[in-house]
């Protein structure tokens, strides 16, 4: 049995890097003791604000085998998306760097319904659920945990040799396969991420105030902005990259491979003229394949109409 779980290891690890991924590790599935309190804390303090949907299937959150029913084991994987081409955002709107290209959720789920489909064909059949942000998972901690990253001040994953911008995904599986170890903090003392936060949403080390950050105003909050990030959200319309961009090791993220994350063309040439100018029909066309779809048109021109007040 033990050579077996030794195998499974070696052979997923060769298929993760095959399709694409950057980096893969393996962790038991079972209940993540260490992170129940925390999140309850995180809940109770409202640091979720209007994202609801976070309050739901705590205990599913916490334990994957509650979720699929019989795993055993949690294969995390990351997905790099660094564009290779950086969008001049001086005097301009600005938008996530995830968000360049086209949505991540179908394109990396159909990469992991492949890289299953070939496992299946050289260990034999076994059942799984494929995830990327898709489902109650504590994707950060379940990343940890198996050795890829750790978790930064700015509550990313990062790893040391590719930083933090990548996607992260899981397949939770009934295989028994030899488990990795939680690798080191390299954070140290920086604090780079908590001081250039322009509202000041990390609150303590490794703690986020979903509700003060620009991510959750611009793509999750439906009502209207609150007055306190008047002029603190530095022209982003969409997401924000602010505590990623001053991490020290983002210097060694390497520009994606996949051509569908690369920039739409609009992105490179429109202006916030243009941006405001936008219509219905145009958000349509721009983002029909991107997350940006997700804010809708509505959400988009409130952002803008708030940064321009």
């Amino acid at each position: 049995m033990s050579q077996n779980r030794k195998k499974y290891s070696d052979i997923i690890k060769l298929k993760a890097k095959k399709f694409g991924f950057q980096s893969c590790g393996i962790s038991k599935a079972g209940f993540l003791e260490e992170d129940a309190k925390p999140l309850e804390d995180w809940l109770q303090n409202n640091f979720h604000g209007e994202m609801q949907y976070m309050e739901k299937n705590f205990d599913k959150r916490l334990d994957p085998t509650i979720l699929v029913e019989g795993s055993r084991s949690v294969i995390s994987l990351s997905y790099n998306y660094y564009p290779e081409e950086k969008i001049d955002s001086l005097g301009n709107f600005k938008i996530s760097k995830y968000a360049y290209g086209q949505d991540y959720h179908e394109i990396i789920k159909e990469i992991l319904r492949e890289m299953v489909s070939e496992l299946r064909a050289e260990i034999g059949d076994f059942d799984c659920r494929v995830f990327t942000d898709s489902a109650p998972i504590l994707e950060r901690s379940w990343g940890r945990k198996s050795g890829i990253g750790w978790v930064g001040k700015n509550a990313n994953l990062i790893t040391k040799q590719q930083g933090s911008f990548y996607f992260l995904a899981e397949i939770i599986c009934d295989l028994d396969i030899e488990e990795d170890s939680p690798t080191s903090d390299h954070c140290g003392t920086c604090t780079k991420c908590i001081d250039a936060c322009p509202t000041d949403a990390i609150v303590a080390d490794r703690i986020i105030d979903g509700s003060k950050c620009i991510s959750y105003a611009t793509i999750e909050l439906k009502n209207e902005i609150p007055d306190s990030f008047k002029n603190n959200m530095e022209d982003w319309m969409f997401g924000c990259d602010i505590c990623q961009d001053v991490c020290p090791w983002n210097r060694f993220s390497a520009p994606t491979l996949e051509e569908k994350f690369r920039p739409n063309q609009f992105l490179k040439t429109y202006t916030k003229s243009d941006w405001k100018e936008i219509t219905q029909e145009l958000f349509s066309e721009i983002f029909r394949k991107s997350p940006v779809k997700r804010t809708k048109f509505a959400g988009l021109k409130r952002n803008m109409d708030f940064l321009s007040q």
